[in-house]
């Protein structure tokens, strides 16, 4: 359970990321016909990006905690 949280919350961050280069995404969108979505990317991208980070977070403090390490 753990492993796959931590990939999917390292997958679902990278994918993010890319994504949240709005330029790049702003040419493909116009390629494909849907630039006016442009504008809106912000309203999805960004929670999208903070729910994978945090995610990402959390799995990587239970596997760290899993390995019986103190601070």
């Amino acid at each position: 359970m753990k492993n796959k949280l931590l990939k999917t919350g390292a997958i679902g961050t990278l994918i993010t990321m890319i994504c949240c280069f709005t330029p790049l995404l702003g040419w493909i969108l116009w390629a494909i016909g849907l630039a006016a979505l442009v504008g809106y990317l912000d309203y999805f991208l960004l929670p999208l990006l903070a729910f994978f980070s945090v995610i990402l977070v959390v799995s990587g403090y239970l596997h760290w905690r899993s390995r019986g390490e103190k601070l």
